[in-house]
């Protein structure tokens, strides 16, 4: 049993935030790209996909920060930096995994599958990221974003202006809360040697992301009139903004507790612009 839960730990099935924040994209690009009406088919595809990645992608992380794991306060109890599993072991949940992500996207077209492996790219690529560049986290924008052109593609439709304004949003919106996220370390961080946004802001990171916030914010509100969307959408970006401007007042404190509430919170700010998206496709008047 204690070994079982060593691996439930190595995908972070206790902490399901990672695979909430991979899944609202995929559901955005999913009901705006079908107008409303997913492909029940893509839909599964893609939910479990989501899963299936966010876990390797948390093993490839644990792999490649084995020895950095154990210095950081946040992930020194990681199954691979207290050894309760050993690398073998990893690479055999990793291999695993992979082969079930092979699986379900042999199920999608080409396109689909050309994006995928990209995608798997930046996973592998990410975690040594913070090693070498000073923002890390435009990196891991660009990876948990992937699943839109994946989406798109899959669907075979046009990677449009519409796709382009969601995706960049995207990224931006990703950038933002793993910067929340990275506040929580960066005092470990910083010790270590290792770079992140939270870090290469400064004592501006709240200025930086609150403008970032904003123009995300306005490229949502692109998305939606390039998109046709009505009321439901708009309202759901007004209390998106509300959100926005409460994390902004938690990491004001300085405190890696607020911080990471802030990060958290962005699981909302998903759900928010999915009911707003779906409401309105759904049930708004087209």
């Amino acid at each position: 049993m204690t070994k079982i839960k060593a691996y439930f730990e190595l995908i972070r099935f206790g902490q399901p935030i990672g695979l909430y924040l991979l899944l609202w994209p995929t559901l955005w690009s999913l009901w705006l790209s079908h107008k409303g009406v997913p492909n029940t088919k893509l839909m599964i595809i893609f939910c479990l996909g989501v899963f299936v990645m966010r876990s390797a992608g948390c093993v490839i992380n644990d792999i490649v920060d084995r020895d950095i794991d154990p210095q950081v306060e946040r992930t020194k109890t990681r199954p691979l930096a207290n050894r309760s599993i050993s690398l073998g072991e990893a690479y055999v949940v990793l291999f695993v995994l992979l082969c079930i992500a092979l699986l379900l996207v042999l199920q999608l077209n080409t396109a689909a599958l050309l994006w995928s492996i990209c995608g798997l790219a930046l996973a592998v690529l990410y975690p040594f990221c913070k090693r070498f560049i000073s923002a890390p986290q435009l990196v891991l924008g660009f990876a948990f974003s992937w699943s839109i052109p994946v989406v798109y593609s899959a669907g075979g439709f046009i990677l449009d202006k519409g796709f382009i304004y969601l995706w960049l949003s995207t990224v931006l919106w990703i950038v933002v809360y793993d910067t929340f996220y990275a506040l929580v370390d960066k005092a470990d961080d910083l010790k270590i040697g290792v770079n992140s946004t939270a870090i290469l802001f400064g004592n501006s990171v709240g200025l930086i992301t609150a403008l970032l916030q904003a123009l995300v914010l306005v490229l949502w509100v692109v998305v939606g009139i390039n998109s046709d969307l009505g009321q439901f959408y708009f309202y759901s970006l007004m209390f998106t903004s509300v959100l926005f401007v409460r994390q902004q007042f938690l990491i004001r404190s300085s405190n890696s507790e607020q911080a990471f509430k802030a990060f958290k919170e962005n699981n909302y700010v998903g759900l928010c612009v999915f009911v707003g998206v779906f409401a309105d496709l759904v049930f708004g008047a087209h």
